[in-house]
């Protein structure tokens, strides 16, 4: 299976991915978002020799005969096209419905036409909402606390059905909060160090109290890789976490402390989520990834936000942190 879509690949994980699977020597055609300027988004700071061993199509996750196309002669896809910033998906869910399940039915319903050998379909941990045990496994219920996760849930329940009701090869992979190089402020790492390295001494936040299970990109795009050469991943639904959790105001203190440790915290009410909406615990189980699959996370967090920070002082003309990017 050396042939393979990544959709999103423009974004900040499929990026990762696209790059990680042509250096391994994969054949990798990247759909990225049609637009008229042309832009392929992350892509377009590849190297010229990296670039030039990519295949791009342009097209619309929510488009079946784009899809179709884009996969015909493909062994394998990586889904991982997707709306995805929560606070966008309250006032704009009909978007939502349209790109994360629809578009996944677009993939899933083009893999079984097409006889497409293996389907990834990339998740979320925030199906699962806040934790009701931890960590949490592959077995804990969902609950849809935003239109976004609600749509997700959606999405993973079509993969499912696909995998059983066709017996189309597919696996649901699902991140914890992946961070990194390339992500974008709508996310709360980048929100906090974009701040800082912009000289703010006041850096707005939501929550404080909720925890998380970071995962660095780099982890993140292995865990995909490893899923995906493991013929025991199929039908499966599987985390990828870390199994540790650290709360949003201890992070936050921590790249405070790194960058500008004079720099102060304050609660900025539209950074907010509604109260039912919040997930206040995330924290994952990695027994079932680890069981399958040869994957181990290499990198800390403090390794991981090292990187990320390095990144984003060189990248600061691509971000806009003076104002919330929902």
């Amino acid at each position: 299976m050396n042939k393979i879509l990544v959709t999103g690949a423009d974004g900040f994980i499929g990026s990762h991915l696209t790059e990680e699977l042509v250096k391994l020597g994969y054949d990798v055609r990247a759909f990225v978002y049609y637009n008229s300027f042309n832009n392929w988004g992350w892509l377009d700071t590849f190297p010229k020799e990296l670039l030039d061993q990519i295949e791009i199509f342009q097209g619309d996750i929510r488009d079946p005969n784009g899809v179709k196309e884009a996969m015909k002669g493909m062994d394998a896809v990586f889904h991982l096209a997707a709306l995805i910033a929560i606070p966008f998906s309250y006032h704009s869910p009909d978007t939502y419905v349209d790109t994360n399940i629809k578009g996944t039915l677009n993939i899933l319903q083009a893999a079984r036409a097409l006889e497409t050998k293996r389907v990834l379909v990339t998740s979320t941990s925030e199906v699962y909402g806040t934790a009701q045990y931890v960590p949490i496994d592959e077995k804990h219920p969902y609950q849809g606390q935003s239109p976004y996760s609600a749509t997700k849930i959606g999405a993973d329940r079509l993969a499912e059905s696909f995998y059983r009701s066709f017996n189309l090869p597919v696996t649901v992979v699902r991140p914890f909060n992946t961070y990194g190089p390339r992500q974008s402020a709508r996310a709360v790492i980048p929100t906090i160090i974009t701040q800082l390295l912009s000289g703010q001494k006041e850096i707005k936040l939501g929550a404080l109290m909720p925890t998380r299970d970071f995962n660095y990109v780099k982890d993140t795009v292995n865990g995909f890789i490893e899923i995906f050469k493991s013929e025991r991943t199929v039908g499966e639904e599987i985390n990828i976490a870390t199994q540790q959790e650290i709360s949003i105001g201890q992070l936050a203190e921590e790249l405070i402390r790194q960058i500008a440790p004079d720099a102060k915290i304050i609660c900025d009410e539209q950074r907010l989520r509604p109260e039912k909406s919040e997930v206040n615990r995330l924290l994952g189980a990695n027994s079932k990834i680890k069981d399958l699959t040869n994957w181990i996370p290499k990198y800390t967090l403090e390794e991981g936000l090292g990187e990320t920070i390095e990144f984003l002082k060189n990248s600061m003309d691509k971000y806009k942190p003076n104002i919330y990017n929902v």
